[in-house]
C-alpha cells in the first residue's frame, strides 16, 4: 500500500470514528459517566446533579442552596453579630427548611463538626487545598457524607435548618469562605472572604 493510500485510510477511520461518538451520545448510547467525564474535562462545566448545570464554569462558585437565584443574595458579610462585638463574616442564605444544601464547589470534606453557634456544620476543603467552605445551621446531614470524602460541585450535602444560635422561624443557610494555607488545620481557618460578591459573579 502507498503512503497516499495509508494516509487515506487514516482519515477515513478517524472520520468514521468521530461520527460513531457523535450518533452515540446524541442518541443516549454513550454511557452517562462519559459525557460527565467530557463536560468537566473540557472546561465548559460539569453536568452534576442537584441543581448544576452544564453552562456552570468549572472555576464558578454555585450558589449552596438548591433553587436559590444569584439575583435572590443578599450581602450580609459586614452585619453586627453578637450585640455588635463581632462581624458577620459570611452570608446567610434564606430557604425554607429542608431545602437540599450543596457544594459550592468540588473538594474533599474536612470536618462534620456541631458548634454551639453553628449547630450542624461542614467544613470543605478545595481540591488545592487553599480555601474552606463553611455551611452551617443544617438541619440534617446527606447520608452519604462522611469526613475525608471527596464531592462534586453540586453535591447535595445537607439540608437548610436552624441548628445552633439560628432563629427556628428563620431557616437558613449560614455561608462563608475561608482563605488558608494547604497544610492547615480545619479548624484553623485563615482570613475570611466576602462570599457575596464571589456567588453573584462580579
Amino acid at each position: 500500500m502507498s503512503w497516499a493510500d495509508r494516509i487515506l485510510t487514516i482519515v477515513v477511520t478517524a472520520t468514521v470514528t468521530s461520527a460513531a461518538w457523535i450518533v452515540a451520545a446524541g442518541s443516549g448510547l454513550l454511557p452517562a459517566a462519559n459525557l460527565a467525564e467530557r463536560a468537566i474535562t473540557s472546561g465548559a462545566g460539569e453536568a452534576v446533579a442537584d441543581g448544576a448545570t452544564a453552562a456552570t464554569p468549572a472555576d464558578e462558585l454555585m450558589v449552596p442552596v438548591s433553587g436559590v437565584a444569584r439575583a435572590a443574595l443578599s450581602d450580609s458579610y459586614q452585619d453586627a453579630r453578637g450585640g455588635g462585638e463581632r462581624v458577620h463574616e459570611a452570608i446567610d442564605i434564606m430557604a425554607p427548611r429542608g431545602t437540599p444544601v450543596i457544594a459550592a464547589a468540588p473538594g474533599t470534606i474536612e470536618k462534620l463538626f456541631q458548634s454551639q453557634d453553628g449547630g450542624n456544620t461542614i467544613y470543605q476543603r478545595s481540591e488545592d487545598r487553599r480555601t474552606i467552605y463553611y455551611y452551617a445551621h443544617l438541619d440534617s446531614y446527606a447520608p452519604d457524607v462522611a469526613e475525608g470524602q471527596k464531592i462534586a460541585r453540586g453535591q447535595t450535602l445537607g439540608a437548610v435548618g436552624s441548628t445552633g444560635n439560628a432563629s427556628e422561624t428563620a431557616p437558613h443557610l449560614h455561608f462563608a469562605i475561608l482563605r488558608t494555607a494547604p497544610k492547615a488545620d480545619w479548624w484553623d481557618t485563615g482570613t475570611a472572604v466576602d462570599p457575596y460578591p464571589v456567588l453573584k459573579g462580579r
